[in-house]
């Protein structure tokens, strides 16, 4: 797989140190996205631990932690009954809905939901959710993204975070990807890094910064 991390000299990324207006976004990992689940992502629950690390290092430092879900009415457009591509899921108010188990989903963390009308679909967490308002409200420029499919909702995230004018670091190890054309997800990280994202682990992240 195609790296597109990018390192400082000294062997530690310093830049990636947290500082004020850094935000943690969390893409839609969600029970119905994981493995077992109606739409279930190949090894998804996977980013979980990686996702929590994480979390715990953003809310060490008083960083705000952003969470994006799926919330679908039942009769929502893109489920297959309704002539969309994918089978029911994350259905608003249902199990398949809720975060996933042991996801550590802190007590002052922001919550988006999309999708939340029949009619209208929505990969990106920007998308109608007012999340760009939310994040420039909370003083952020620079959001580090994960989560579930890296392929469609992570990458759509990424693409209007940048739209909207956010530095945009991108956890390779915090995400998955559908693959419904095989190297669908690897496409999806050279895109991102072509529109202007940084690619890295989460084990680059520094601590710190003020």
């Amino acid at each position: 797989m195609p790296q597109h991390s990018r390192s400082r000299p000294g062997g530690r990324d310093q830049h990636l140190a947290l500082r004020a207006g850094d935000a943690l976004v969390v893409v839609d990992v969600q029970r119905d996205f994981l493995p077992d689940g109606a739409l279930g992502v190949p090894d998804g629950d996977a980013v979980v631990p990686v996702l929590n690390r994480c979390i715990e290092r953003f809310g060490s430092f008083d960083r705000p932690v952003v969470l994006s879900r799926d919330w679908h009415p039942a009769d929502h457009c893109s489920f297959r009954d309704q002539g969309g591509p994918w089978p029911p899921h994350c259905i608003a108010g249902s199990d398949g809905a809720e975060f996933a188990p042991g996801l550590a989903v802190p007590a002052r963390a922001h919550i988006v939901s999309k999708a939340t009308t029949a009619q209208s679909d929505a990969y990106s967490a920007f998308q109608r959710t007012g999340l760009g308002e939310l994040l420039r409200s909370l003083g952020c420029g620079r959001l580090f993204i994960g989560g579930l499919a890296t392929d469609y909702c992570v990458l759509a995230t990424v693409r209007d975070a940048i739209g909207e004018g956010f530095d945009v670091v991108v956890l390779r190890d915090a995400m998955r990807a559908v693959n419904v054309h095989p190297g669908d997800g690897e496409r999806a990280e050279r895109d991102m890094a072509d529109a202007g994202a940084e690619l890295v682990t989460s084990s680059q992240l520094v601590g710190g910064g003020t």
